[in-house]
């Protein structure tokens, strides 16, 4: 028996408004509002003229490791990377944190804000083993009807230079990662090819894609960019490859940019730019009209490595926005699409978007346009999940 409804006087995308005849957990129709009569009998449900996105996707965040929830934690560590991991690996056992339940906490919060997919980064080192992954895949499978949750496989804590480290990788891949992670080839791992020979193998043998975590700077992290454009193309891997972070792109000058960012729209590299406040920053706008498919995510909500995030892809498109200086509206909706369809062409959604045969996971916010939703971050006054309303007023309608 087919499940249909209409949903009148919405305006996906900030256009005119317009009828979506919605069957099957699918957008079937979009019509002009009012256009037509709808069969008798079928459920109407009025969008009220509020604008329509497509679920917001955070396609970098930690799952495992989010403090939201817990007791205020006083952060005491200095900024090297070395010393805020030692210290957040040391702090899990500490602090108790437990991945199933704070995973749980983090995406409760997320689909309230309208995310519909989640790419989360799970550590795995020796210390702990695969508690991470086990706690995030037990809550996947508990929330898999209200966001799809996609898992990299993260050495956190460096892979070749803690030995056990590349075969508890491995076995994760075996046991419910989706994606091989990396970090640092030079700057943890102290051996760019041997770090990135290792994960694009593991890759390759898995059939998964890759994600690296590169906050190497100036021309150590254009080297490992160079490295990871050759493994991209070697092995056929165009739009499996993301960069995240690549704060090396933010320290060259226009020639070198141009060179590198031209390399990786070629290969098909994808980058990750949360507009923190980093020093250095990805020129997003540059690397966009270069061809670099460019997607954004929350990062660590509130970790031991710092005390904010709300995992709001809202206000994440509005720190992106103010980084880059965008205050047109063009630019603002640049920003928001990398927290929609940016990171869909990273994770690799199919049905994505909101034009008929997509899947009918959308957003509902009062906002007049996409650029006055990221400037104004209204509570969503409804997400829908494949047809079904999971979130009304910032609230789950069930935890």
């Amino acid at each position: 028996m087919r499940e249909e409804f209409v949903l009148i006087n919405v305006r996906p995308n900030g256009e005119a408004a317009k009828d979506m005849v919605i069957r099957d957990g699918r957008i079937a129709e979009i019509v002009a509002h009012g256009s037509r009569p709808h069969a008798e009998g079928t459920p109407i449900v009025d969008g009220e003229g509020l604008l329509v996105l497509p679920g917001l996707v955070d396609a970098h965040t930690h799952l495992d490791k989010t403090l939201l929830g817990m007791p205020w934690y006083r952060n005491d560590v200095g900024t090297e990377l070395t010393d805020l991991i030692e210290n957040e690996r040391a702090m899990k056992r500490v602090l108790g944190i437990d991945p199933a339940r704070q995973s749980a906490t983090q995406i409760e919060l997320s689909v309230a804000n309208g995310t519909s997919h989640i790419r989360t980064h799970v550590d795995i080192d020796t210390q702990y083993g695969l508690a991470g992954l086990e706690g995030v895949v037990a809550s996947r499978e508990r929330y898999r009807d209200i966001v799809d949750i996609e898992i990299v496989a993260f050495p956190q804590s460096g892979m070749l230079i803690r030995p056990g480290t590349e075969a508890l990788m491995d076995r994760a891949m075996r046991e419910g990662a989706d994606v091989v992670g990396g970090l640092d080839p030079s700057g943890v791992d102290r051996d760019p090819k041997g770090h990135l020979d290792t994960i694009f193998a593991m890759a390759e043998r898995h059939g998964k894609p890759v994600d690296i975590h590169l906050h190497e700077p100036d021309a150590l992290g254009v080297f490992a960019i160079e490295l990871i454009v050759e493994r991209t193309k070697a092995l056929a891997m165009a739009d499996r490859v993301t960069v995240s972070h690549g704060f090396c792109l933010g320290m060259l000058a226009d020639k070198p940019l141009a060179r590198l960012g031209g390399m990786m729209a070629e290969a098909g590299v994808h980058l990750m730019a949360k507009g923190g406040a980093a020093s250095a920053r990805p020129p997003v706008l540059d690397l966009m009209e270069m061809g670099i498919n460019i997607c954004s995510g929350s990062d660590g909500v509130r970790d031991t490595w710092q005390p904010f995030g709300n995992a709001d892809m809202l206000d994440r498109a509005a720190i992106v926005s103010q980084r880059n200086d965008f205050i047109n509206d063009v630019h603002i909706e640049l920003a928001l699409r990398m927290c929609t369809y940016g990171g869909a062409r990273t994770m690799a959604l199919e049905g994505y978007g909101l034009e008929p045969g997509c899947d009918a996971t959308f957003v509902l916010v009062r906002a007049e346009t996409p650029a006055d939703a990221v400037a104004s971050r209204p509570v969503r006054r409804a997400v829908y999940r494949k047809g079904i309303a999971v979130a009304k007023d910032g609230a789950l309608f069930a935890a």
